[in-house]
C-alpha cells in the first residue's frame, strides 16, 4: 500500500464480509485515507460451519495453519495448550504473540479474497470445561493415527464440524481419551504420520471436498 500514490484505485473489506471499491485519498506512514466507493460481491462463505482445535505448535507451524485454515474456508480458529505444545506463553508475551496470529489471518484474507475474518479465539488450555463448551456441534472430529475411521466413512454431517488437531508430538493418551469420552470422533489421514501442519491442512481441505465448497 505504501507504494501506490493518491488517486489509485484499491478494494478493501471490512472483515464483516463487505467489499467495496476505494480511491486512495493521501497516504503517510501513519494512516491511510480512502475514499470509500460502491459495494462489491463478494466470494461467498463456505457453506460449511468449520471450528480447528489447534494445538499450539512452534511460530513458523502455526503460523502456517492459521493462513492455511483461512484460505480453505474455517470459520473459527481455537488455539490450544496442550502437552506437547511450545513452552506457554503468558503476558505480553502472548498478547504479543496473539496480535501476529490475529495479522495472520488478515494477510490470508487478503490474499484469498476472504471479505469475513474468521474468529480467532484466545487461546487456552485444553481440559474437561474447554471440551464441554464443544457439545452444541454435530460431529467432532479428533486427528488420529491409529484410528479406524476416516473422512469417507462417515456420513455428511448436518451442522456443524469441530476438527482437533495435536501440536508436535500429537495429543498425549489422556488427551484423546478426553476427547473420546466426551464425543470426539478419531479418524486417521492415511497411512503415512503427517506433521501437525499438514495434519490439519489435509483434513480441512478433505472435509471441503467431501462436505463443503470444494468442487
Amino acid at each position: 500500500m505504501l507504494r501506490l500514490r493518491a488517486g489509485a484505485s484499491v478494494r478493501v473489506f471490512d472483515g464483516q464480509g463487505n467489499e467495496y471499491h476505494a480511491t486512495l485519498h493521501d497516504i503517510t506512514r501513519a494512516e491511510i485515507i480512502l475514499d470509500i466507493g460502491a459495494m462489491l460481491e463478494t466470494i461467498p462463505e463456505s457453506p460449511l460451519q468449520v471450528t480447528l482445535l489447534q494445538g499450539i505448535a512452534r511460530n513458523d507451524h502455526m503460523d502456517l495453519v492459521l493462513q492455511k485454515a483461512v484460505e480453505l474456508g474455517v470459520q473459527t480458529i481455537q488455539p490450544l495448550w496442550m502437552q506437547r505444545s511450545q513452552k506457554r506463553l503468558k503476558g505480553e508475551r502472548m498478547e504479543k504473540r496473539s496480535r501476529h496470529w490475529e495479522g495472520v489471518v488478515i494477510s490470508a484474507c487478503e490474499q484469498c479474497g476472504r471479505a469475513t475474518l474468521p474468529t480467532l479465539l484466545a487461546a487456552r488450555d485444553y481440559g474437561n470445561e474447554f471440551i464441554e463448551n464443544t457439545a452444541d456441534t454435530t460431529l467432532r472430529l479428533m486427528l488420529q493415527p491409529d484410528a479406524r475411521a476416516s473422512l469417507r466413512s462417515l456420513e455428511r454431517p448436518a451442522g456443524k464440524v469441530v476438527v482437533l488437531v495435536g501440536p508436535e508430538g500429537g495429543l498425549t493418551p489422556a488427551e484423546q481419551s478426553l476427547a473420546s469420552t466426551s464425543g470426539f470422533t478419531g479418524i486417521r489421514m492415511g497411512p503415512r504420520i503427517l506433521r501437525t501442519e499438514t495434519a490439519a491442512l489435509a483434513a480441512l481441505a478433505g472435509i471441503q471436498t467431501l462436505w463443503g465448497d470444494f468442487c
